[in-house]
Formats: structure tokens, C-alpha cells, sequence
């Protein structure tokens, strides 16, 4: 009597102990192999915002994330500035001297106070915003420890940015900012203010790479 030849099957795959049975190999069929890992019915692929970054190398976020949190640091800076001159009757009382300096021929003015101030303000934010975003990717130190040394990065950076604003608003030096473009005034041509402007955009960048190379340093390993 002939016989019908019979087509092997394959055992069903055992379930697990939850009751849920694993996917198929890649290009068997399965859902595993049909859509790739993560992406079978009802799995929702994360996406990538421009504000996560996450497409970016490590180094390349943090850098970015570095200068908004910087750009965000400058209206704090620029709004504490402002609102200084604002109390001492307008930038163009920036030069008024506060007191003479001790056994030189040089005097403390309240330019130059107005950017100690709004340096340890800004400081203050931008170290706490860095700290919980910029470098939060590989995890954070000891928050006293963090902060000592960005302050000090900081007070490094403010205290060539002394020089510079000086040097910017200074009618004797090569660079002064010159007018008439260039005003005593408030308002958009006020030397004041790009002063302060221009100094924090040249101090940024030696912050970042000090920053990221020994402030958050242990954050990185």
C-alpha cells in the first residue's frame, strides 16, 4: 500500500518561563528577522532629538552642549552686567574709580567689578547646568570637587578677561574699541557691552577644554 511521504516540521519553539515565546532567528521569518531588533509590532524606536544629540561622537555633544549652556551663561552674565550699570547710573559711569590700589599708580573701577560679579554669578549657573547636562553622559564626581576646580578654571579665565575688557574699553590700548561706531552710551553701540561680550567669547573656548580635561575628569573614566 503506497504511502504519502511526510514533511518534516519544526518543533515549536519553547516558551519561556513567562509564557512568551523568543522570535525567530535573523532572516528566518520571524519578526526578529523581519523588522530587526526593537522594531517588531508595537515596539517604538527611540528617537534622537536635536536636543539629545545623540547622533554626535561624545566628545562633539559636549562640546555643543557646552557652548548653549555657555550662550545661555552669557544673557545671565550680560543681564547682571547690565543691571549693575543700570544702579550706578548707566555704562557710561563703567570708568568711575571704587578705590585706588595700594601702593600702585592704579585703581579698581567699577568696570572691572562689574565683571567680577557677573563671572561668579554666571559661574555659579553654568557649572550647575554643565554638571547635570553637559557631562552627565558618563556621570558625575562629587559635587564640591567639581566645583572648586571649574571655579578656579573660571577665576583663570575671568582674570585674563579682566585684562581683555580693560584693554577693550581703555582709550590708550591697541585695543580699544574704537568709535564712532563704538560709544560711552547704552544701547547697541555701547563699549561697555561689547566689551564684556567680546571677552567672554574669547575666554569660552580655553574653559570648555580645561573643563572637560580636569574638571569633570573622574565624570569621564
Amino acid at each position: 500500500m503506497p504511502t504519502t511521504p511526510t514533511t518534516p516540521t519544526t518543533p515549536p519553539a519553547a516558551e519561556s518561563p513567562d509564557g512568551v515565546r523568543p522570535a525567530g532567528p535573523v532572516g528566518s521569518g520571524g519578526s526578529a528577522g523581519a523588522a530587526g531588533p526593537g522594531r517588531g509590532p508595537g515596539v517604538r524606536r527611540p528617537h534622537h532629538y536635536v536636543t539629545r544629540l545623540g547622533w554626535l561622537p561624545l566628545g562633539m555633544r559636549q562640546l555643543v552642549k557646552f557652548a548653549l549652556v555657555g550662550g545661555v551663561g552669557i544673557v545671565v552674565n550680560m543681564a547682571v552686567a547690565i543691571g549693575l550699570n543700570a544702579l550706578n547710573g548707566g555704562p557710561g559711569n563703567a570708568r568711575s574709580v571704587l578705590f585706588p590700589i595700594p601702593g600702585t599708580d592704579f585703581s579698581l573701577r567699577f568696570t572691572a567689578f562689574v565683571w567680577i560679579a557677573a563671572f561668579l554669578v554666571a559661574n555659579l549657573f553654568n557649572f550647575q547646568l554643565n554638571r547635570i547636562w553637559t557631562f552627565r553622559d558618563t556621570g558625575p564626581g562629587r559635587w564640591w570637587s567639581e566645583f572648586w576646580r571649574f571655579l578656579l578654571v573660571g577665576s583663570v579665565a575671568a582674570l585674563v578677561g579682566v585684562f581683555l575688557k580693560v584693554a577693550f574699553t581703555h582709550p590708550g590700548s591697541v585695543l580699544y574699541l574704537p568709535g564712532p561706531w563704538f560709544t560711552e552710551e547704552a544701547g547697541l553701540h555701547s563699549r561697555e557691552y561689547w566689551a564684556q561680550l567680546l571677552t567672554i567669547l574669547v575666554t569660552m573656548p580655553i574653559n570648555f577644554l580645561v573643563n572637560k580635561f580636569w574638571t569633570f575628569r573622574r565624570a569621564q573614566r
